[in-house]
Parts: structure tokens; C-alpha cells; sequence
């Protein structure tokens, strides 16, 4: 019998590149916005995350699971996605046994309160199975469906999760899927076309995949060595050893997998972006500083930034300690730095650099003649030192030095100037910038 091999033929848009999540979810364990149509998951659910593989792909040498941007691993993402969700009550992170050290190490690093991590198996199928056996065993409540998702897909949201639970749990089974983007083909041994699909009536089996756990215990007890060996599909199993046919639910474009290289870049990307699409403005009641935050408010406004004006961190506006990433203190006719160690005290006393790094822009308003109380201008050395000890902590402090002005058109160009630097800054987030005294 001749053999057929399954190709992809590019088709219209480019399949690799990445699609934008719009918004990736940054809170804390546990604090979901909502549950999605109003519903509650009012059974156990625990999640599996397969993180055994080389990454060889990628070219690099760290697996890509563990491979780090801003300051964190790639599957400390994935699991903060899952950890968010309230109603998820464990997570198990299978890993190759000489990682297990790093990933429990992460885990500790990140305080991810619902996961223990257990050694993988030499392929994909024996590494889930050993995860969904872990569960089992553990000391929490069996959970009636175990949800199984990639390591290196962070950009999964509530809304999907809780279709793929409510599914696995009414049919025993349930998938994500996408339309395909390129038409499929089958090709002779000898790298002929022998005949192409109707790409209409076939999907990209993708993944979150959700069973009920009997169904997801059943079908490894009953599959064979050729399917631990060389199997990849979760729901097959299912559907060949227990009868279950999964309902199939469309998936967003956010479900890609990090994959390449060029695809770790991507996600920094994404993730910069979402953090910084809105600041805090912190005026320590100053007319002048809020004069300035107004006009900073508009001029950011054209770059796509929200930001928020408030006097101080207290009262009702602490509230932004645990809601905001960036923040812009503005501090009129002194040198001293006060203002800006008091932001980054509360910030700490917060743990908001935790799992992202904040930024902490100080702006200095000073007349173009303005000496300290000492008889010198700023110095630089000053915020170095504080900007040095707070990016220990994860925190990035920058900043920007604004001279008064009576002249209205040149007062005009260096607040835009102020929006530009500080947009910049936020977006880009780099730490080979911090304790820098930028001129506007």
C-alpha cells in the first residue's frame, strides 16, 4: 500500500504568524472578572500542562516552556492564565525529570499557589497520562473534568474555559477548534500530489481539551503502545476506547502556540502591549503638576494611552496600587526624590512586580533656573542609586526633567515630548534605561 503524507499549502494569510490576543489576562491568581454568562462551574476542575518538550524548533538551547521575557519563564504565563480562574481548583505541570528542579524552583519563585509539578514520560501521550494520574492521587478532590492545554500557549481566556468545562462534562468530551488557513494535501512516497481535502469541511484540532475524568482515565488504561509512541491526540483516544465523541467548540485566533523563536518575541510583544495601554498620574495636589497631568492626559491620548489623574495613593486611590502597572509622579520646584520612594514603598508593600514589571516614571517640573536646596541641579546619581535598588525588585523607574516656560509654543512641544518619552518608556519597558534623567 503506498504511503500518504500529510502537507500544508500556504493559502491566503500567512499560518505562522501569530494573532493578537487584545486583551491578556494580567491579574492574580484567583481574581476572575466574571463568570461568563452569569454561570457559576460548580464542579471540580483541574488542568494538565504537558511542559516536557525540547523545543528544538525554536533553536535555542532552553526548552522553549522555560525560555524567559520580562523577567519570567514562558509557562509561568500559561499557568497564571489558568491560576486567575477561580474556579479551577489545581494545576499540574508534567515536566521532563531533569527540569524538575526549575520548575519548582518557578513555582516557588512566582508564588503560584494551585500547582505541584511531576516528572513526564518519554512522549506526549505518557507525559499527560502520568499528569492526569497525579490528580488521582493528589490530596484534593478528584476533579470531575480535567482540562488539558499546552505549556507554551499563555494567551487562553475564562470565557473558552468554561464552554470547554461545561462541555467535557455534559458529552465526556470537548475541543477547541479553528478554521484551517492552508489547504491540506496528500502526497505520494515519491512527493507527487496524490489528492487535496475540501478545507471547508475539515478544522485545526487545537487546544484546550476538556473529559470528564473517568473518560480521560479510561482511554489511557485502554490505549496502546503505538498510541503513548506516536499518538498526539487527545480526543481520539477518547472516541476509540471509550465511544465518546467530543463536542467541538471554535476557538478564538489567540490559541497559538509559541512555537519558533520568532514567536517568543511575539508574545513579549503582546504582553508589553496590554500592560501598557493606561497609567496613573500622581500629582501630590500640586495646581502646577496638575496642569500638567491634564495636558499630559490629552497628548497621551492620541498615542493610545488612558491615564488617570489622582493626587496621592491614599484613601480611595490605593485602589490603583492594585489595578494599575505604570505610574507617573510628578513632582514641582524640587530636587529630592521623596515623592517618587514613597510610590515605590507602596508598590512593594503592594507585591504588584510580582508576576510584571512596573513602571515608575518621575517627571521633575522645575524652572529653568532652579537650583536644590543644596545650590546644585538634580543629580543623576540620585535616582541611579534609587533606580538601581527598585530594579531589583522589579520595578523600572525612569526619569524625565521639564523646564517651565512662559513661552506657550515651546511649553506645548515639551509636554508632547513628556508623552512621547513616557509612552515610550511604558511600551517598551527596557531595563537599559532605567535611572536615566531624560531632557524633554
Amino acid at each position: 500500500m503506498e504511503d500518504n503524507h500529510i502537507n500544508m499549502q500556504s493559502h491566503s494569510c500567512d499560518p505562522d504568524r501569530p494573532a493578537h490576543p487584545g486583551i491578556f489576562p494580567t491579574r492574580e491568581a484567583g481574581k476572575s472578572d466574571h463568570q461568563p454568562g452569569g454561570s457559576s462551574v460548580d464542579f471540580p476542575v483541574s488542568v494538565v500542562l504537558p511542559a516536557g518538550g525540547t523545543g528544538e524548533r525554536t533553536g535555542l538551547q532552553t526548552p522553549k516552556q522555560f525560555c524567559s521575557f520580562l523577567g519570567r519563564p514562558l509557562i509561568s504565563y500559561t499557568i497564571q492564565a489558568f491560576e486567575r480562574v477561580s474556579w479551577i481548583q489545581s494545576i499540574v505541570v508534567v515536566v521532563a525529570k531533569e527540569n524538575m528542579d526549575l520548575m519548582t524552583d518557578i513555582v516557588k519563585r512566582f508564588q503560584h499557589k494551585k500547582v505541584r509539578a511531576v516528572p513526564g514520560g518519554s512522549t506526549r501521550h505518557r507525559s499527560i497520562c502520568n499528569g492526569v494520574r497525579a490528580l488521582g492521587d493528589g490530596e484534593e478532590e478528584r476533579p470531575k473534568v480535567v482540562i488539558i492545554h499546552d505549556a507554551v500557549r499563555p494567551f487562553v481566556d475564562e470565557d473558552l474555559l468554561y464552554k470547554i468545562a461545561m462541555a467535557a462534562k455534559e458529552q465526556g468530551a470537548a475541543g477547541a477548534i479553528r478554521p484551517l488557513v492552508s489547504t491540506v494535501i496528500a502526497t505520494t512516497s515519491e512527493g507527487y500530489l496524490d489528492h487535496s481535502l475540501e478545507r471547508a469541511k475539515y478544522r485545526a484540532s487545537e487546544m484546550p481539551q476538556g473529559f470528564t475524568y473517568d473518560v480521560i482515565c479510561q482511554a489511557y488504561q485502554k490505549c496502546s503502545e503505538s498510541d503513548f509512541e506516536f499518538g498526539t491526540e487527545c480526543l481520539h483516544l477518547a472516541l476509540q476506547y471509550c465511544g465518546t465523541t467530543a463536542k467541538l467548540i471554535q476557538g478564538p485566533p489567540t490559541l497559538w502556540k509559541v512555537t519558533y523563536k520568532r514567536d517568543l518575541a511575539a508574545a513579549e510583544s503582546i504582553i508589553k502591549e496590554t500592560l501598557s495601554r493606561s497609567a496613573c498620574v500622581i500629582t501630590g495636589g500640586s495646581e502646577q503638576a496638575v496642569t500638567l497631568a491634564d495636558a499630559l492626559q490629552k497628548a497621551v491620548g492620541a498615542l493610545d494611552m488612558e491615564l488617570d489623574v489622582i493626587p496621592d495613593l491614599m484613601g480611595e486611590n490605593a485602589r490603583y496600587l492594585l489595578k494599575e502597572w505604570n505610574f507617573i509622579q510628578v513632582s514641582v520646584n524640587r530636587s529630592c526624590l521623596s515623592e517618587v520612594e514613597a510610590v515605590l514603598t507602596d508598590l512593594e508593600a503592594a507585591n504588584r512586580a510580582l508576576l510584571h514589571p512596573l513602571v515608575v516614571i518621575w517627571v521633575h517640573l522645575s524652572g529653568s533656573d532652579e537650583l536644590s536646596v543644596s545650590g546644585r541641579e538634580v543629580e543623576p546619581a540620585a535616582i541611579m542609586d534609587l533606580a538601581s535598588a527598585a530594579k531589583l525588585r522589579n520595578i523600572l523607574l525612569y526619569g524625565i526633567q521639564l523646564h517651565q516656560t512662559k513661552d506657550t509654543e515651546r511649553w506645548e512641544k515639551s509636554v508632547l515630548r513628556v508623552a512621547e518619552i513616557t509612552s515610550a518608556l511604558i511600551r517598551e519597558r527596557s531595563p537599559a534605561l532605567v535611572g536615566q534623567l531624560l531632557q524633554a
